[in-house]
């Protein structure tokens, strides 16, 4: 199938005859005596080349020739010119034109001139296309690349979060171990001090001094004491008999029960519940020393005059829950430490609290992350799925 080709020249001659030479070839020829008229026709029909006459009335074939490839880069142009110069040769081929023929002219260098310049567009096209595929599929193959480096980051630091937690599960497991078998070393004697001390004193009731001194002393049996039965629930699995729990009422209840620090320290603490959650199928004395845990320690990093808030909310299958303060902040270097066994930045802190929040909430299922900023305040975020299955319950 021929292309479509426009003639300008402003001598009906040659318009003929060119004309029915480039029909009989099978191409579609439209015909025009000015420029004006060729550039409409160039607009409308876009041919895939212009035969161009250099001479032409009013407006001159190299401005419309100029005209033509910057506005229809597509379209290519062979010049008819009487003046065989290389001068004018070199000012066509700048200006844009493809080949240029000599009039007079034989038919067939008028055909061969043409259909040359045909082949030499269709390979250029063809070229164009291949780049503009070329870089489409460059694009594609960085966007490709990007989203394959996202997601390796991704897996990345997933990975890293499972390593870590597969770190404290372990820190715990052998804490636990340990500490099951010092609490029997430990306890024997620890009931010894204790006895022996409430008979000092019964025998020393009278001596006031002394009396202060024996006091002491059980005050830290009972911390030792209360420090072993920290251990142990490192090591003891937790209850199997779980039933439905309102972690509203829990949170609630561990507010209720720290009334009195919190009005002595004259700090604020509230409870923001978005959306009541249905029931948690959990054991409630695990959920209730997560959240005892959690406000004990905003307790402490809170100022007086300052401000803790509890904050509840659920989706179809998940339950969350956030205790945010704004104390003094945990200081980025100890972000990743918070959990570990015996990591306290209290003088008095056995740094236990936190590793036995962290295996509750691992237990039933859920996870806990932590947010803060020195200086700023603490938020902690815990998620527990509302069922759990088969591989949560030997998690």
């Amino acid at each position: 199938m021929g292309e479509r080709i426009l003639i300008i020249d402003d001598e009906r001659v040659i318009l003929n005859l060119t004309c029915m030479i480039l029909k009989d070839r099978g191409h579609v020829v439209f015909t025009a005596d000015s420029a004006m008229e060729g550039l409409a026709i160039v607009a409308r029909e876009q041919p895939a080349l212009v035969v161009l006459d250099y001479m032409l009335p009013e407006v001159d074939g190299i401005t419309t020739l100029r005209t033509i490839r910057e506005q229809f880069p597509r379209t290519y142009v062979v010049m008819f010119t009487g003046k065989g110069s290389e001068k004018i040769a070199v000012e066509l081929m700048k200006a844009g034109a493809s080949d240029y023929i000599l009039k007079p002219f034989s038919n067939q260098d008028l055909i061969d001139r043409i259909e040359a310049v045909l082949r030499l567009r269709e390979a250029e096209l063809h070229n164009i296309e291949l780049r503009q595929e070329r870089e489409k599929l460059i694009a594609k193959i960085a966007n490709w690349n990007s989203e394959l480096e996202q997601r390796i980051d991704e897996k990345s630091r997933e990975l890293e979060k499972a390593h870590a937690e597969i770190l404290q599960i372990e820190k715990l497991a052998s804490l636990g171990h340990l500490s099951a078998g010092m609490a029997h070393e430990i306890r024997n004697p620890l009931n010894a001090i204790g006895l022996f001390t409430q008979l000092l004193q019964t025998e020393l009731a009278n001596d006031s001094e002394k009396s202060e001194y024996l006091e002491n002393i059980m005050r830290e049996v009972d911390r030792i004491d209360e420090t072993l039965i920290n251990l142990l629930a490192l090591q003891r699995p937790t209850d199997n008999e779980r039933t439905p729990v309102m972690i509203n009422e829990i949170i609630e209840q561990v507010i209720a029960d720290n009334q009195a620090r919190i009005a002595a320290r004259n700090i604020n603490v509230s409870t923001r519940f978005l959306r009541l959650p249905p029931p948690l199928q959990a054991a409630k004395n695990e959920i209730a020393v997560i959240f005892s845990n959690l406000i004990n320690n905003a307790l402490h990093a809170t100022n007086p005059g300052g401000t803790i808030v509890a904050e509840l909310d659920h989706d179809d299958t998940r339950m969350f829950v956030s205790i945010c303060d704004d104390g003094c902040g945990i200081p980025e270097k100890n972000l990743n430490r918070i959990f570990d066994p015996f990591f306290s930045t209290r003088q008095k802190g056995t740094g236990i609290g936190l590793s036995i929040v962290h295996r509750s909430v691992r237990d039933h299922g859920g996870r806990i992350t932590v947010h803060s900023e020195v200086g700023s305040g603490t938020t902690f975020h815990l998620e527990f799925p509302f069922y759990l299955s088969d591989n949560d319950r030997q998690a």
